[in-house]
């Protein structure tokens, strides 16, 4: 086993007691229109054995063969009700067209879950849901991240998707989820993540503790892993973060921080130019040099 695997199984193994990793997923169909340019797949995802899991998929009309295809993370923003729907609607703080519309118009296709206590997932505060896990021996964060690996097991399971060209992506909550995702699996090419990059003890040092809700908090996380001993998991797969110098959740001491690790990281896999950090003096919004990067960086890596 090498180091970066020895690694991948601790930090899987501080998310808590979770279902098993090799158990089967499921899925059964629920609705298809088309939206646009493309199909929107409405589905329920058996991932986690507890709770079914509601899910878009969405592709170009009348696409054939299998297509590359993104795992598509929904933000947080204190708006318990979107989730999945951030796919199709979009959020005020991100640009447009929303990333369906944007993404299936160049050929991907895209996969997008309620994570847990959003969208039709929702009813139980955060709160509850987070406290009821600790005393079962469970964290919430690594409950959400167990939804994601299996998403990417179900995602395999489609004759539509290319199981060689899968990326994820996603901003806030879903950029935290994309570098996460990323890390532990291998199976993921491209990653993605639109500010959120956090350096935890930066954000310690800002006292900004209380931007991220309790989902983002993994105990005794920071006894092994920093930031940037997370994310040089994914090297020497390409990887593109964009973050605003503005934004309270990335303070830039830690951009900065990360940015130099990743590069050493990054050069000495031999991939210096798959590693990229681009910071815009915004706060925490996408804009569209942002988006602009990032259909780029998709073309680029993921064809």
């Amino acid at each position: 086993m090498s180091d970066a695997d020895t690694r991948r199984r601790q930090l899987y193994g501080l998310l808590g007691d979770l279902p098993a990793r090799d158990r089967p997923v499921g899925a059964t169909a629920l609705h298809q229109e088309d939206v646009d340019s493309y199909e929107l797949h409405r589905l329920s995802l058996d991932l986690n054995g507890i709770e079914p899991v509601p899910a878009y998929f969405v592709k170009p009309i009348g696409a054939n063969g299998r297509l590359p295809t993104v795992l598509f993370n929904h933000s947080h923003g204190g708006n318990y009700e979107i989730g999945k729907r951030e796919l199709v609607d979009g959020r005020e703080y991100m640009t447009t067209p929303a990333y369906a519309k944007e993404l299936t118009s160049r050929g991907y296709a895209v996969l997008a879950i309620d994570h847990w206590v959003f969208g039709e997932r929702r009813g139980r505060t955060e709160s509850a849901v987070f406290k009821q896990m600790l005393w079962e021996g469970r964290v919430l964060w690594g409950m959400m991240v167990y939804d994601s690996l299996k998403a990417v097991d179900y995602l395999l399971t489609r004759d539509d998707v290319d199981p060689q060209r899968i990326a994820t992506l996603g901003m806030s909550m879903g950029s935290t989820m994309a570098w996460w995702l990323a890390a532990l699996d291998e199976r993921i090419k491209v990653c993605i993540d639109i500010c959120c990059l956090t350096d935890f003890q930066a954000l310690i040092e800002t006292d900004n503790l209380d931007g991220h809700g309790v989902y983002y908090y993994v105990p005794s996380l920071l006894k092994h892993f920093t930031t940037a001993q997370i994310n040089a998991l994914i090297a020497p797969r390409p990887h593109l973060s964009v973050d605003g110098n503005l934004d309270k959740l990335t303070p830039p001491k830690g951009l900065e921080r990360i940015d130099a690790e990743l590069k050493k990281v990054y050069a000495n896999a031999g991939a210096p130019e798959a590693w990229k950090l681009l910071r815009y003096d915004v706060p925490h919004k996408e804009l569209p040099e942002m988006r602009a990067e990032i259909v780029k960086w998709l073309g680029r890596w993921l064809g």
